[in-house]
C-alpha cells in the first residue's frame, strides 16, 4: 500500500443550492443552459449535469447554466422562456415533463437528452436484469424496470438529439430513436482533479514509495456488480495464495466468491464514499480492477473506473470492452484481461512493481487521462454539442 499522508477530508455536496441561486445562474451571461435531471445524487448527475455545469459555468464566454429537478416543476414555464438550450438527463417522462418539452419546441428552443447507460429500449431488459444480477422472478422486479425504461425511452424520443458517453451507446441510442447521438466523456471534474493532482504528486516525488502488502482495489458500489466481480475473484484468490502479500481492498457492497472466502482475513471491506474521499482510498491501491461480463449492456458503460484510478497513480487492469479497450493500451497504461486472463494479468501487474514497469505505466496513465479526461479540456465538445459552435474558435 502507498503511504499517502491525508486525512478524511469533511465532505458536503457542492451542488446543494436553492431555485432562486439557480436561476440566476442560468439567467446569467450571453447564452442559456438549463439542465433537468429528476433529483441530484452523487452518480449520473454528477457525472452528466454538476460536471456539465462546472465546465460552462467556469470556463464558457458568458455561458449561463444551472440544473433544476422534479422539486423545481412549478416554475418550469419560467425556466424554458429563459433557457436557449435545454439538456434532459435519463430523466422519465410524466406530465411536467411532456408539457416543458412542448413549450420549449414551440419557441424552437433545442431539447437534448443525455443518458450514458442501455436504460431506455425495453427490448434489452432481459439482459439488464440479468447483468445486474436481479430476481427474474420477482414479478416487481420485471415491473420496475419495463416501467423505468420504457419512460426513459418515451422522453428520449420526444427530444431533438441526444448527448451520450461513448460511440457504442450512441449507436444503440440512434437505432432505437432515430436521433443524432453526439459524445460528450465522462470526465473528472475539478474537485477531483485537484485532491487527485495533490496525491499524484506526493507519489512521484516519493518515487512511488510503498509497504511490503500489495493491495488490489475493487471499487464496487452497489451488490449490482457481483456478476462482474465473479469472472475475476478465482483468479484473484490464486493470486492470494501465490503471494502471501498480497490483500484485497473492497468498496461498496460485495459477496466473496470463488474460493475468497478462504482469504477474508487479507480482505478488507469499506462502506461507500463520497467522490472526493473516495480518490484518496482509490490512491491506497497498487493495482485497480475492473471486470466486466462482455456483453450488450456493459459495451455502453463509460471508462470512469480507469481515469480515475489513473489519475491518483494507480494501475488498472480492466475487461476490453469498447470503452476501455479504446482507453488502455494493454502493457503501456494498464493491462487489458478477458475472462480467461486474470490471474496472468494479475501476476504481470505485481510482477511490473519490481521490475521498474509499474511506475512507467502509471505515469503514462495519469499523462494521458489529464490530457483526456480532465475538466479543463471538455469546453469545446460540450459547446459544440450544445450550440453548434466550431470546435477552435473562441
Amino acid at each position: 500500500m502507498f503511504y499517502i499522508h491525508e486525512s478524511t477530508r469533511k465532505y458536503s455536496d457542492p451542488w446543494t443550492s436553492s431555485f432562486q441561486a439557480r436561476f440566476r445562474d442560468l439567467c446569467a451571461g450571453k447564452r442559456h443552459v438549463a439542465y433537468f435531471y429528476e433529483k441530484p445524487d452523487t452518480s449520473t448527475f454528477r457525472y452528466r449535469v454538476y460536471n456539465m455545469i462546472q465546465v460552462l459555468s467556469n470556463l464558457g464566454d458568458q455561458i449561463g447554466a444551472a440544473y433544476f429537478c422534479n422539486a423545481d416543476a412549478e416554475h418550469y414555464r419560467k425556466i424554458v422562456d429563459n433557457a436557449d438550450v435545454i439538456v434532459i438527463c435519463r430523466t422519465r417522462y410524466d406530465d411536467h415533463l411532456n408539457e416543458m418539452i412542448t413549450r420549449a419546441r414551440a419557441q424552437g428552443k433545442r431539447v437534448l437528452f443525455d443518458v450514458d447507460d442501455l436504460v431506455f429500449n425495453t427490448d434489452y431488459v432481459h439482459l439488464v436484469l440479468k447483468t445486474l444480477d436481479q430476481d427474474l422472478n420477482h414479478p416487481g422486479v420485471w415491473d420496475h424496470w419495463f416501467a423505468y425504461i420504457s419512460r426513459i425511452g418515451a422522453t428520449l424520443k420526444l427530444c431533438d438529439g441526444a448527448i451520450t458517453t461513448n460511440k457504442f451507446l450512441g449507436d444503440r441510442i440512434t437505432e432505437f430513436s432515430g436521433l443524432q447521438a453526439d459524445v460528450i466523456p465522462n470526465f473528472i471534474n475539478k474537485e477531483q482533479f485537484e485532491i487527485s493532482d495533490a496525491i499524484f504528486h506526493q507519489k512521484e516525488a516519493s518515487n512511488f514509495a510503498r509497504n511490503n502488502e500489495i493491495h488490489i482495489g475493487y471499487f464496487s458500489g452497489t451488490p449490482t456488480h457481483n456478476h462482474d466481480f465473479a469472472i475475476a475473484s478465482e483468479a484473484i484468490a490464486s493470486v492470494m495464495k501465490k503471494f502471501p502479500e498480497v490483500r484485497l481492498l473492497v468498496v461498496g457492497f460485495l459477496e466473496l466468491r470463488g474460493g475468497l472466502a478462504e482469504f477474508s482475513d487479507r480482505v478488507t471491506s469499506l462502506p461507500l464514499h463520497d467522490f472526493i474521499n473516495l480518490q484518496r482510498i482509490m490512491s491506497l491501491v497498487e493495482i485497480n480492477i475492473v471486470p466486466l461480463l462482455d456483453n450488450g449492456f456493459t459495451n455502453c458503460k463509460s471508462e470512469l473506473k480507469y481515469f480515475e484510478s489513473a489519475v491518483v497513480g494507480s494501475l488498472t487492469i480492466a475487461t476490453p470492452t469498447y470503452t476501455y479497450a479504446n482507453a488502455i493500451a494493454n502493457e503501456s497504461n494498464g493491462y487489458l484481461a478477458r475472462s480467461t486472463e486474470w490471474a496472468a494479468r494479475l501476476g504481470d501487474a505485481i510482477t511490473s512493481l519490481s521490475d521498474g514497469r509499474y511506475r512507467d505505466m502509471v505515469v503514462k496513465a495519469r499523462r494521458d487521462v489529464s490530457l483526456q479526461y480532465s475538466w479543463a479540456g471538455q469546453l469545446e465538445q460540450i459547446k459544440h454539442v450544445l450550440f453548434g459552435d466550431v470546435r477552435g474558435e473562441d
